[in-house]
């Protein structure tokens, strides 16, 4: 599994945190909304459930999933 962001969209809600905090944080921005950081693109298989559940529940959908049998 590989994680891409849309930095663009992103608003900083945090779920992504709440699901997934080993693998995402937030970071406040001078001039904009929180963005997400991804602190490993390609987590371990323990996490990849977690990741899912991330992604599923951003309010934003920012997150892509690319799946390793993709």
């Amino acid at each position: 599994m590989k994680i891409r962001v849309d930095l663009d969209l992103c608003q900083g809600h945090s779920v992504c945190i709440d699901e997934a905090p080993e693998v995402f944080s937030v970071e406040d921005q001078v001039d904009d909304y929180p963005k997400v950081k991804v602190l490993n693109f390609q987590p371990s298989a323990e996490l990849q459930n977690q990741v899912r559940l991330a992604a599923r529940y951003c309010p934003n959908k920012v997150i892509t999933l690319i799946e390793d049998n993709e």
